[in-house]
């Protein structure tokens, strides 16, 4: 469990559209080539410590022919921002993903000096 030890506690949220391969004949379209994506998303502004991030879709256009598969994470924390990752693999065709994202943690306050 992650405790707050501030009463300052941020919480950043936003959207983003990860890939749209169905009109470009790409990769996640087509099931030849890289099966993952990754996106870095800058946090509004930094945390004191890296925070709590969780990852959702909010969009998902899939080929209903093939099987469903999807692997969904937040990799590579930090005060600053994460990198959102999608997989999938086998015979499971995505045309397009838009994920959405919420972090929370202790934010910095104007009373913090930084010495060094």
């Amino acid at each position: 469990m992650k405790k707050l030890a501030s009463h300052l506690v941020g919480i950043d949220q936003g959207e983003v559209e990860l890939f749209s391969d169905f009109a470009s004949g790409g990769d996640m379209w087509t099931g030849d080539g890289s099966r993952e994506r990754r996106k870095r998303v800058t946090f509004s502004e930094p945390f004191r410590e890296p925070p709590s991030v969780q990852v959702a879709l909010s969009l998902w256009d899939i080929d209903s022919s093939a099987n469903i598969r999807v692997d969904l994470g937040a990799q590579k924390i930090d005060t600053k921002g994460f990198d959102m990752v999608f997989r999938t693999w086998g015979d499971s065709r995505i045309a397009r993903v838009r994920m959405s994202w919420t972090a929370f943690g202790e934010v910095k306050s104007d009373d913090d000096w930084d010495l060094y």
